[in-house]
């Protein structure tokens, strides 16, 4: 499996009660469907996924299948804390007729790397779908490590890495030690025209759920090999993948899809609204791209 495109890792809408608001999720799928996306991810850090129970979980993996009714690629972030966890929501997606998974370091217990090889090597040989792997250090507080990626070369449902550790130098190192082996997804979204540059052909960035366009007008010329109208595009997209990047991440791209008019509502706690003045940075920022 090959991927192209722009994938959004959807966020969550909620009503006022913080109950899930389904009719506004359906308005989303379909307005980014619409507007370029290629795929979606359900079960992300910017859908909340850590803030829904298990059910609401599942309910959402299938709302997300059958609103976006095949037109468009499906990933499901299976993450979790426990391994069988991760497993019981990857076969749980494969059921469903996903076509593909992400899956970042378990949060917390911080696993060294032959615990998190072993993590990763039970997770893969318990489904037969695509497996995209997720690292993050800053979040989950491990990185995925060469140590890690050497120790899964014999599984092929282990096909690439989403990248967000901002750190470019991994993206060169892959190129030498991995070939074509793993697919190197642009997840550092302020430095998405350097992935491109370098062969990276997926952007799984959070911001697409209330910018799909203008990530795709990124993605779309550098595929094309017309970098200078790519780099056009990523000066007017910078701004805003910086405010993203600074913090509220998740507030800040609720509020995108708000100005849309799409009505997402707030975040769940223990996230707080914007406060005033980030709101009305975000909002300025926003407008201007």
């Amino acid at each position: 499996m090959q991927l192209t495109g722009i994938y959004a890792p959807i966020i969550t809408p909620f009503n006022a009660d913080e109950s899930i608001n389904y009719p506004v999720l359906a308005q989303l799928i379909d307005y980014l469907i619409d507007n370029g996306i290629n795929g979606l991810v359900p079960g992300g850090t910017t859908g909340e996924v850590y803030a829904l129970t298990e059910a609401e979980r599942l309910d959402v993996f299938q709302f997300v299948k059958d609103q976006a009714a095949g037109r468009v690629t499906l990933i499901a972030g299976t993450n979790s804390g426990a391994t069988r966890d991760v497993i019981r929501y990857s076969q749980a997606a494969e059921k469903m007729g996903y076509e593909a998974l992400m899956v970042a370091v378990p949060p917390y217990s911080r696993p060294t790397q032959r615990e998190l090889l072993a993590h990763y090597r039970a997770v893969a040989t318990s489904t037969a779908l695509p497996i995209v792997l997720y690292n993050f250090p800053w979040r989950a507080g491990t990185e995925v490590g060469y140590e890690v990626m050497d120790g899964l070369l014999d599984l092929p449902n282990i096909i690439g890495i989403k990248e967000a550790s901002s750190d470019m130098s991994r993206v060169y190192e892959f190129r030498l030690r991995y070939g074509e082996r793993y697919q190197m997804i642009c997840g550092s979204d302020d430095q998405a025209l350097d992935y491109f540059l370098w062969g990276t052909t997926a952007w799984i960035g959070g911001g697409a759920s209330c910018a799909p366009r203008q990530h795709a007008a990124v993605l779309q010329p550098a595929l094309a090999g017309d970098f200078a109208a790519a780099r056009a595009a990523m000066d007017k997209l910078l701004p805003l993948m910086r405010c993203l990047e600074s913090g509220s991440y998740c507030q800040k791209v609720k509020r995108g899809c708000e100005l849309l008019g799409i009505p997402v509502g707030g975040p769940r706690l223990p996230l707080l609204p914007l406060t005033e003045s980030d709101r009305i940075e975000f909002e300025r920022i926003f407008k201007s791209i």
